[in-house]
């Protein structure tokens, strides 16, 4: 590790920060999850894929784990948000760093584990839901995201344009990962009945998309601003800088 890249005090700091923000965040319900009465999707979500962009991959994912921690014991976040929330901070922080490549292979892991999880999956009940998570999945292998890595490094017009396209695909990462965890912990002790799942893909195939589309828009817009302020104020983390990333003309 590089002079440049080594821990700094404010990195911690900014940790810290973001983990207690995030804490607050899982607080604050924004939608119910199907299939699991009593948990929601909460404003967390929003704030997932942006404290990965703005701290890298660990730091990032070690701040989603620290927040999420405090959130799924105070008893508001589930078990699926949990994990949601540290696989959006982890690639929104390896797309920071232009490790497009690894992001990639993370979410064709998870999204073939949870399209062929062994009997409820929706390849074998309902594979039309699957239609957003490979449109995003195709948009995160593109010259469209190598675009959005580059961009962040610009001006101040490509930045809104550039946190959307990376906040869309690390939240779509997460809902894999959360939806691959609501596989894991409900079949076959708390929910056997096959047709009750494919009831639940099909309930959820055009709501997930909006759902998942406005997180981003909000994480985009969010990020914008603290992206500017952090830069400004000289407060940019260390660790989430990669030498590899040029700068767009």
């Amino acid at each position: 590790m590089t002079a440049t890249k080594r821990l700094q005090p404010k990195d911690i700091a900014l940790t810290i920060c973001f983990a207690a923000l995030y804490a607050v965040f899982s607080l604050i319900a924004i939608s119910p999850i199907i299939g699991l009465p009593g948990k929601t999707v909460t404003l967390a979500a929003v704030m997932a894929p942006l404290i990965g962009i703005l701290l890298g991959p660990y730091l990032g994912s070690l701040s989603t784990l620290l927040g999420g921690t405090v959130g799924f014991f105070s008893g508001y976040f589930s078990l699926p948000s949990f994990f949601s929330g540290i696989v959006a901070g982890l690639c929104g922080g390896l797309l920071r760093t232009g490790r497009q490549a690894v992001s990639g292979l993370i979410y064709f892991s998870l999204l073939f584990v949870f399209g062929f999880y062994p009997f409820v999956g929706p390849v074998w009940l309902f594979p039309q839901l699957m239609w957003f998570q490979i449109a995003v999945f195709l948009i995160l292998v593109s010259p469209l995201q190598s675009m959005a890595i580059r961009s962040l490094n610009s001006g101040k017009a490509k930045l809104f344009s550039a946190q959307f396209v990376i906040c869309l695909t690390s939240t779509m990462a997460g809902q894999i990962a959360g939806s691959l965890t609501y596989e894991a912990i409900s079949w076959p002790i708390f929910l056997a009945d096959v047709n009750a799942w494919r009831l639940n893909w099909q309930i959820i195939t055009f709501l997930y998309p909006i759902e998942r589309t406005f997180i981003a828009l909000a994480s985009a817009t969010i990020g914008v601003l603290l992206f500017i302020a952090l830069k400004t104020a000289n407060l940019a983390p260390t660790s989430n800088r990669a030498s590899h990333v040029k700068k767009s003309p």
